[in-house]
């Protein structure tokens, strides 16, 4: 049986700087920034004092005092951002339920609300012997990711496949790419809802990246603090945000006159096997993952026209992908433009790769490819053209990828479904 083609027919995006995929994007084409000082706590105590924070107000997006007692934050940003649904226009009261599944991947699960049950049942750290009568009912919610997606099942209807993705940061690549091959296309669903959401600026995250330095601690200028491929980047902001997509056979959401934004054309996922945090230099994990997307996507190297980058601003991240796109793309890596918007939004976690599937989709959707903010001193290893400002240019294809901690690299293509395939 020929596989069947999958693509995104709705798209929402809550990240910093303003809900909503149209705010998103006046961000992105704007080149803004959106990381300032921490406001969520004190962040005195930290080496890192700078986030990407969402100015997010629950009630204001119809969740009822229930909803926001139930959910963390990060299962707050996923229901909300379900609401694709009405992005795509399908009616899934037409769908057979059974057939409409849900994927969610997060890095980190409830972390905000586990970090806050935590400091109210030991009493702000003083109490070795906590006193559980204090926690909030339904903290076995946060204690289980699955909650996420269930979440989201409910406030769509969906009784098909539920899956929560947890594979670090890319994780939001992860889910979206297995809701694709792995149930749309041998055909376990006909709809998906599919995307990632992670809520992590906590003291406890703070602390742990602040332990192995991974974080910048230019605090003094916030705005200016996330600087990948520049050659004085020191780390990377934390942010946070959601997207989720609706995924479709294509044929399905042509027949119903669907607005498709792309199709998901190939997708791939590797471990390097190396260590917890490193990365060997070569990128040659990502670069293979990046070689059987194109091949999945049955496109050459040449044909792709925009690279949006995990571009996190460390030193060795920047430097391996840097590498790897060379080693998969060849010539053509010195001819394609590459990005990273987490210049501007941070980096989410678990819910950056699907963030950037957004802004891949809207950069083909506006025939727009994205800047990297804060990029001004050239890096030697760091070569390729990496786009400072925003580029008008006609845009088919995207590849998007990303790097995660415990050796996770993942590469997804999108392009023109009705381009020509090989």
């Amino acid at each position: 049986m020929t596989a069947r083609r999958v693509v995104i027919t709705g798209i929402e995006v809550l990240a910093p700087g303003g809900t909503g995929s149209k705010a998103f994007w006046n961000l992105l084409s704007e080149g803004r920034t959106a990381t300032r000082g921490i406001t969520f706590f004190d962040p005195t105590p930290f080496r890192s004092r700078v986030a990407a924070e969402i100015d997010f107000d629950p009630e204001a997006h119809g969740l009822s005092p229930q909803e926001i007692r139930r959910m963390d934050r990060a299962a707050q940003f996923a229901v909300v951002a379900a609401r694709a649904v009405a992005d795509s226009g399908i009616d899934l009261a037409a769908h057979d339920p059974y057939r409409v599944g849900v994927t969610v991947g997060s890095a980190v699960g409830a972390t905000m609300g586990l970090d806050e049950e935590y400091r109210v049942v030991s009493d702000g750290g003083r109490l070795d012997l906590v006193d559980h009568a204090y926690a909030v009912p339904h903290l076995y919610d946060y204690m289980v990711p699955s909650s996420f997606s269930a979440e989201v099942a409910w406030a769509v209807g969906a009784e098909g496949p539920n899956t929560v993705v947890s594979t670090g940061c890319t994780s939001g690549l992860d889910s979206v790419g297995y809701a694709r091959g792995e149930l749309i296309r041998e055909g376990s669903a006909d709809v998906m809802i599919a995307g990632s959401s992670d809520a992590p600026i906590s003291p406890i995250t703070m602390a742990c990246f602040d332990a192995i330095k991974a974080t910048t601690n230019r605090y003094d200028d916030p705005a200016h603090a996330s600087r990948p491929f520049d050659g004085t980047r020191n780390g990377f902001v934390l942010g946070e945000g959601a997207a989720v997509f609706v995924l479709e056979e294509l044929e399905s959401a042509r027949a119903r006159g669907a607005h498709i934004y792309a199709e998901i054309a190939g997708y791939a996922t590797r471990s390097n096997a190396y260590h917890m945090t490193g990365l060997r230099p070569d990128g040659a994990e990502m670069a293979e993952a990046i070689r059987v997307a194109l091949d999945e996507a049955r496109m050459n190297p040449t044909e792709i026209d925009y690279i949006n980058a995990h571009g996190s601003g460390t030193k060795q991240n920047d430097r391996h992908e840097t590498a790897a796109f060379k080693k998969s793309l060849g010539d053509h890596a010195y001819r394609t433009p590459v990005s990273s918007i987490k210049s501007m939004v941070g980096h989410s976690l678990g819910a950056i790769g699907s963030i950037e599937i957004a802004a891949s989709a809207l950069a083909m959707e506006h025939n727009v490819v994205p800047p990297t903010g804060n990029l001004h001193t050239p890096d030697p290893e760091c070569d390729l053209d990496y786009v400072r400002s925003c580029r008008e240019q006609l845009t088919d294809s995207v590849l998007t990828v990303g790097s995660g901690f415990g050796g996770f690299q993942s590469a997804m293509v999108l392009a023109r479904p009705e381009r020509k395939i090989a």
